[in-house]
């Protein structure tokens, strides 16, 4: 999963160097566009459905919050 994460990551960025030490929001790597891009990506990767509510900038620092955030909402590890 992670490095599906990753590679979605890449796709939509691909000037950065994603890995699981990345904080994205910290070192300026994702804007709020990017986020929308990541969560639509995410969605028909997993079959899932984003809440709303869970597109918050903490959700999407690092690798491991978009993991939990997938598990959150239904996806399997």
């Amino acid at each position: 999963m992670k490095q599906q994460i990753i590679s979605i990551l890449r796709d939509i960025r691909p000037e950065f160097e994603f890995n699981e030490e990345t904080n994205c929001i910290e070192d300026g790597m994702l804007d709020s566009f990017d986020i929308v891009t990541l969560v639509t990506a995410l969605d028909e990767m997993y079959g899932i459905s984003i809440d709303g509510m869970d597109i918050l900038p903490e959700n999407f620092a690092t690798i491991d919050s978009i993991v939990n955030l997938l598990i959150k909402n239904g996806a399997k590890p």
